[in-house]
């Protein structure tokens, strides 16, 4: 009894490569012997679906298939010829057939699987890719840091995120995707990055950018004032006579990327008191300087 790679993956015979894919991926997910150990029927159905995977994804083998020349094992099917009887049977059945055994069928089922779970006759074969994504906090990025993930399959693991990372960027996980055949490598695990957004915090290339609040007697007289960068807290020293607007520089305080970080830039928003100060009022309608020409 022969069987179908195409009803064993469930896609009709018309089937792009991509759609046969990912009929295999959602197969090898819910079949996969980590998501379902010890289940002798879920582990019989996986190796079906890899050899069909396999069958359907060579494009040779699956013309070949489609035309009734090989069988779903990939084995040679003999030709009858009205006048001459077999022609085009493989080698394996004419070898036979030489050694006294005239049947030049071989058992559809016989040795299907290798022992290391692939299909007889196409060898090790690397396992395919997975594809996922994650979003990661802001302050991650720019200093680096793990993330424990859950893959499709149930396992954790710790994910390393390097300093720098941009949305659209992706991380590889080598030899964490679908396993290989035949005893050969697993896939990879490509991990696509989006990077949340910070609500003081703003990214310009390796530099970071944001706003800082002072008072006027700040602005005026300058002095110290306490500064949260994305590293933590730090004191930064606000010149006397400082404008809105204004930029200062906290050199290696930006993206921690190697060997030089990026530096955080600090734009000074000089802030008001938000009562009615009379004094200040007075202050400024008798201050010499309220006439002054502003550049612009």
């Amino acid at each position: 009894m022969s069987w179908d790679p195409y009803a064993v993956l469930g896609v009709p015979k018309a089937s792009s490569a991509e759609e046969i894919r990912k009929a295999y991926r959602k197969l090898a997910k819910e079949l996969h012997p980590d998501v379902r150990p010890n289940d002798k029927s879920a582990d019989d159905r996986f190796k079906r679906v890899t050899a069909a995977f396999n069958m359907l994804t060579d494009e040779p083998m699956r013309a070949r298939y489609d035309r009734g020349e090989i069988d779903a094992d990939g084995n040679e099917k003999p030709q009858f010829h009205p006048g001459g009887g077999f022609a085009g049977a493989g080698a394996g059945a004419r070898a036979r057939a030489g050694n006294g055994r005239g049947d030049v069928f071989e058992d559809l089922f016989d040795g299907l699987f290798s022992r290391g779970g692939g299909s007889r006759g196409f060898g090790q074969q690397r396992g395919e890719d997975v594809r996922y994504r994650m979003e990661i906090d802001f302050l991650d990025a720019v200093n680096g840091g793990k993330r424990r993930v859950t893959m499709s399959d149930g396992r954790t693991l710790d994910l390393a995120i390097p300093a720098g990372l941009t949305s659209g960027q992706t991380l590889r996980l080598k030899n964490q995707g679908l396993p290989g055949v035949g005893g050969g490598p697993s896939g990879d695990a490509l991990v696509e990055i989006k990077v949340g957004e910070h609500p003081v915090f703003r990214r310009d290339g390796e530099d970071i950018r944001m706003d800082l609040k002072i008072t006027l007697a700040e602005a005026v007289e300058g002095g110290k004032v306490p500064v949260q960068t994305p590293s933590g807290p730090v004191t930064m020293s606000v010149p006397p006579g400082s404008s809105s607007g204004d930029l200062l520089k906290l050199r290696a305080k930006g993206v921690q990327t190697r060997p030089v970080p990026g530096d955080l830039l600090v734009r000074l928003m000089i802030v008001l008191p938000r009562k009615d100060d009379p004094e200040l009022r007075e202050f400024i309608r008798t201050w010499p300087g309220r006439k002054i020409d502003i550049q612009r």
